[in-house]
């Protein structure tokens, strides 16, 4: 059997994390490769912006260790972590996947996914990325209604023209489903001698009995 290079994109947002359990409980399988890739926004060249460039790594690499508990608490698997600093609009993490020579890349959609941005400048994502691209949408909260504002927030970009990734939609809680045990073959009569032929009862007395073979 093949491995196969799964990239799962690490953002703290809770489509994330969603896309993480769709993935677990649908795709993946033992033997995977699998990258937590979490990329961070560059920090300007300053001593001061240095120390903060530190720290969005360790947060990265923090936020990118609770996404492999999530893993490791359901099955042991191969998993590597890449945190690096790169743009948010798609082009860092699409120059991983390809180094990475991933086979799917599996992200959560939200309003401000990379998938968007990364669509809208390319003529297609398919083509930037070159795998598979499944991105979970997990059911939408209903908005809380207010008296004073009414106010909504802004639609994602329509980017129905060039998307080319596969958009799942989650409408239930995920649970792993329950595997029936595996059927034994039941042996009939498995020794010969075991059987037992008992003859009808004859009209005549002293007739029928029990024989043992």
């Amino acid at each position: 059997m093949d491995v196969r290079k799964i990239v799962v994109v690490v953002e703290d947002v809770d489509e994330a994390r969603a896309a993480l359990k769709w993935a677990l409980h649908n795709l993946l399988r033992y033997g995977d490769l699998i990258t937590l890739l979490h990329v961070f926004s560059p920090a300007m060249n300053s001593p001061r912006c240095k120390n903060k460039t530190r720290l969005l790594r360790l947060e990265g690499y923090q936020l990118a260790l609770s996404f492999k508990d999530i893993l490791c608490n359901s099955f042991n698997t191969n998993v590597e972590i890449i945190v690096t600093e790169g743009d948010q609009e798609g082009g860092k993490i699409a120059a991983m996947v390809r180094e990475i020579g991933a086979s799917a890349l599996v992200a959560g959609l939200h309003d401000r996914s990379f998938l968007y941005k990364l669509a809208m400048a390319h003529n297609g994502i398919a083509n930037s990325l070159r795998c598979r691209v499944l991105a979970i949408k997990p059911p939408a909260m209903p908005p809380a209604r207010s008296a004073r504002t009414r106010t909504r927030a802004a639609p994602p970009p329509d980017i129905s023209a060039s998307m080319d990734f596969s958009q799942i939609e989650t409408g239930r809680q995920l649970e792993v489903p329950e595997m029936a045990p595996p059927k034994v073959p039941y042996k009939i009569c498995p020794d010969p001698s075991a059987i037992i032929w008992r003859s009808r009862k004859s009209k005549r007395r002293g007739g029928g009995s029990c024989i043992n073979i």
